[in-house]
């Protein structure tokens, strides 16, 4: 496809105005590479509310609805639940739009395919937005590691505590939406949060060769159960391995401004290691960073470590991307199929006993 870059600040829809949304805005707020002309979401209350953020842009209650309009759009910012990704994105591009789809791209690869069948049809860009690997400790880490100064990769670890207590409210309908992805198989912690993890793995240290895993389950609730404790243990085409442990402690209690979770990142290389602390909650007060060589201890205080700002900083890549067509989109339609196929040789894996899956395979 030969992308036309604007040379005007592109017009842009929010599809979709819930929780997420309050994340999603962030880019666009006083940016003068785009105009938000439209609101859309079947809540009037959400309509009449997130109007105060941009009181020139029209509000409508359906996708249809902003079809028929005939209003004029460059892009939109599509923040729909998973299950409505296939339909709904097909319909945005095929109307001549370019899309910035909140992640994960969908919950099969045959409905990704279909996506990206539509964006080169239609000649428009699919992009799935990915904000971990715009949080700034983890771009300091990926800056140290790439940098050498602490010598060879000898592996990594990564580790996710659910907790559920401290964070935002997430409305119900948030949850439904969940709860019918639980049931398809794609649980909270392994599939959609897992998808921000899996991406910095392929971030970090490129294409997985081999994944093995083994996904638990916890009752947290009568008929909910969480996909963890979880194990998932992989190896990259250059041969680092990398380890992710998944727990769930339903009664902890974790201060946050988004959503509760203990998250953590360890790169041990030949000479020391380096770690970051914490991301969406804030965990413990440490420094979100800390490098360990020649017997030292390093910390970084000064680091943007408010996970919102990664949010904003993906926002404004994308938007910037429409202006120039140069640099990588991360994700692009493509690239989300490595994190999707990652995800489903997770899920391969567990049910043929935790044996060796290629994601090339899937």
């Amino acid at each position: 496809m030969e992308f036309e870059a604007y040379d005007r600040p592109v017009r842009a829809a929010f599809i979709g105005l819930g929780r997420i949304y309050d994340l999603n805005k962030l880019g666009y707020i006083d940016n003068p590479d785009v105009d938000v002309v439209a609101l859309v979401d079947p809540n009037e209350e959400r309509r009449t509310r997130r109007h105060g953020d941009w009181p020139k842009a029209r509000t409508f209650s359906s996708t249809a609805e902003l079809v028929n309009s005939g209003i004029e759009l460059d892009t939109v910012e599509a923040l729909l639940p998973i299950p409505l990704h296939p339909k709904e994105v097909i319909e945005l591009l095929r109307n001549g739009w370019h899309v910035n789809l909140q992640k994960p791209i969908c919950s099969d690869l045959d409905d990704a395919l279909l996506m990206l069948d539509a964006a080169r049809e239609s000649g428009r860009v699919l992009r799935v937005m990915e904000n971990y690997v715009f949080y700034e400790p983890l771009r300091k880490l990926k800056e140290i590691v790439d940098s050498g100064e602490l010598g060879e990769v000898r592996g990594y670890t990564m580790k996710s505590v659910g907790t559920g207590l401290g964070g935002w409210d997430v409305p119900g309908d948030a949850w439904e939406w969940q709860f019918q992805q639980m049931r398809r198989g794609r649980g909270v912690m392994v599939f959609d949060d897992g998808w921000h993890k899996l991406s910095t793995a392929l971030w970090l240290f490129g294409p997985i060769r081999e994944v093995r895993a083994w996904v638990g389950t916890t009752e947290v609730f009568p008929t909910v159960e969480i996909d963890a404790p979880t194990t998932i243990a992989w190896e990259h085409e250059n041969g680092i391995r990398g380890v992710w442990d998944l727990t769930v402690a339903p009664d902890t209690f974790m201060r946050s401004h988004y959503y509760s979770g203990d998250e953590r990142w360890e790169v041990t290389c030949r000479r020391g290691f380096v770690r970051v602390n914490r991301c969406t909650s804030l965990g413990i007060q440490q420094p979100s960073l800390e490098v360990y060589v020649d017997g030292e201890t390093r910390g970084f205080h000064a680091l943007d470590d408010d996970w919102g700002s990664s949010f904003r900083e993906s926002g404004r890549h994308w938007l910037r991307w429409l202006h120039s067509g140069e640099g990588p989109l991360l994700w692009s339609g493509e690239e989300s199929l490595d994190v999707l196929c990652f995800a489903l040789a997770v899920y391969e894996s567990h049910e043929r006993g935790g044996i060796g899956v290629a994601p090339s395979a899937i």
